[in-house]
């Protein structure tokens, strides 16, 4: 016979919270000097024009402007900042 009851297994009890990664600005969006482009891990995405990379590797914009995705070289790409003065022109 069994000495324990049968109760459910707590095994899968443990959760962690969400990280929130990913794109929180995109292509042709407007954004102003500070704001989070991206959140990441790694660097799935580099940093261009206007754009600094944190040391959690979040990517920040530098200037006021319009967000453009760009290939870096082949396989990576990169986010830039370009203001609108020069992204209409």
């Amino acid at each position: 016979m069994a000495h324990k009851k049968g109760v459910g297994s707590s095994r899968n009890g443990r959760t962690s919270n969400p990280k929130y990664l990913g794109l929180k600005k995109f292509g042709g969006e407007r954004v102003q000097a500070g704001n989070i482009i991206a959140r990441q891990r790694g660097t799935r995405w580099h940093a261009g024009t206007n754009v600094r990379r944190a040391n959690d590797d979040t990517l920040f914009a530098l200037v006021d402007g319009v967000v453009t995705f760009e290939w870096k070289d082949k396989g990576r790409k990169k986010i830039s900042v370009f203001p609108e003065s020069a992204a209409s022109a």
